[in-house]
């Protein structure tokens, strides 16, 4: 008994932000809507593709998802700032379930006798634009909420646990899709994704009301620039976002997975899931590494060699035609994404001042979109232009590129230190 509870002791010793109940909260809220979303998107890639055999169609659906995603980013940076972190929270989950329920009901089968495929398609982009909209307003609120249920020296430790509830769901989201659309359908899996999100009203709610810090107004235009001007002038922190944002702009494969399981491995929908949920399978084996091994030294150049690893696993998931290659390859990409993405993260809470921390993550949000979404239109662009592997490998190799540029051109990122920057706070 007395060697459990120290076991219980020492790892909570080592995870000390696991400790706050707010945090808790926040931990199951973050998870759910990613899980949510996640299976909601792969249910919906895979929905567009077999009802269109069009590889373009999968880049627009991803487009659809970025233009609002980039274009409200900024703004929706200022209103975060100036409003109860919380309500913008509820407020979002509610705009993500009146479009669950929107995309469940197109899917019902009687929706087909009255539509035809174009039209479907249609009203998928519209929702998938609306999904966008609310993707702007939620990542600045909830890592706004961050900051404020989590005291500034635990921040290292909570991201870890915050990255790994959302690599979690980015795991568990695609694997339950697959298996949803095998044995229960398209309309059922959607269902589900509605039902989730419902639930999750209960954990956000045991999140107390939080403080105001930005009170005093001022021109929208004025504070939206104040975010950008933050992230130009802080060197380390461009650089971070600027890498990742080129790197999964040409690196990532994942929109083009419908037509790997169908034209190239010829794997079932079980396939497909597994082999969409392979690289959050890999992030969360690496973030559980993380939490009782924690990155202390060289982040920086740790940075670069993972994004390297990431960008190597790519070129060769696109030459490989072996599905358990294949697997091995996006899981590798995941467990280096994983390391890059806590050191970013990192970085992102602690050069960024608590009253600025909705704009800056606006900014944030937008080089996200722009990596993930406009990658998946740039992949399904160059797949329709190249063709499927040339698009795959020519994107791996763009991203050895950007790393060996980035290297050079952003000494600051590659000599950054956890304790130089906690030194700097203390002086």
């Amino acid at each position: 008994m007395s060697q459990n509870q120290t076991t219980v002791s020492g790892f909570f010793h080592k995870n000390p932000s696991l400790k706050i109940k707010e945090f808790q909260a926040f931990l199951t809220t973050r998870l759910g809507v990613i899980f949510s979303l996640n299976m909601q998107s792969t249910i919906l890639y895979y929905w567009v593709y077999h009802i269109t055999n069009d590889k373009l169609s999968l880049g627009f659906v991803g487009l659809a998802e970025v233009i609002p995603a980039i274009g409200c980013s900024l703004f929706a940076g200022h209103f975060v700032d100036q409003n109860e972190k919380r309500k913008m929270v509820v407020t979002c989950l509610t705009g993500y379930i009146f479009t669950a329920t929107c995309l469940a009901l197109l899917a019902l089968p009687m929706m087909h006798q009255w539509l035809s495929v174009a039209a479907i398609v249609c009203f998928i982009y519209f929702f998938v634009f609306i999904g966008g909209i609310l993707r702007s307003f939620f990542s600045p609120s909830m890592f706004s909420l961050f900051g404020l249920v989590v005291p500034r020296e635990h921040y290292a430790n909570a991201t870890s646990w915050s990255s790994m509830s959302w690599q979690m769901g980015a795991v568990l989201g695609p694997l339950v899709a697959g298996f949803g659309i095998a044995w229960l359908g398209i309309p059922a899996g959607l269902f589900v994704v509605l039902a989730i999100q419902l639930l999750l009203f209960f954990p956000l709610l045991k999140i107390t009301v939080k403080p105001i810090l930005k009170k005093e107004k001022e021109p929208i235009l004025q504070s939206v620039s104040d975010g950008l001007r933050f992230v130009f002038k802080t060197p380390t922190l461009l650089a971070a976002l600027s890498l990742d944002m080129f790197s999964v702009l040409f690196g990532g494969a994942v929109a083009l997975l419908p037509v790997y399981q169908k034209e190239i491995l010829h794997v079932n929908e079980m396939g497909f899931g597994i082999l969409r949920a392979a690289p959050g399978i890999g992030a969360l084996v690496t973030l559980g590494l993380l939490a009782f091994l924690p990155l202390k030294s060289n982040p920086g150049r740790k940075l670069f060699l993972c994004v390297t690893g990431f960008a190597l696993s790519i070129i060769v998931f696109g030459i490989s035609k072996n599905f358990y290659l294949s697997f091995f390859m996006l899981l590798l990409s995941g467990m280096f994404d994983a390391v890059s993405v806590v050191i970013r993260s990192t970085i992102l809470q602690l050069v960024t001042p608590d009253s600025m921390r909705g704009r800056v993550s606006a900014v944030n949000t937008m080089f996200v979109s722009s990596s993930n979404e406009l990658g998946d239109f740039e992949s399904g662009v160059m797949a329709n232009w190249l063709g499927t592997v040339r698009a795959v490998v020519v994107g791996g190799c763009l991203t050895l590129g950007v790393v060996a540029f980035t290297f050079f051109k952003a000494p600051q990122l590659r000599r950054f230190s956890f304790d130089e920057k906690k030194k700097e706070e203390s002086n």
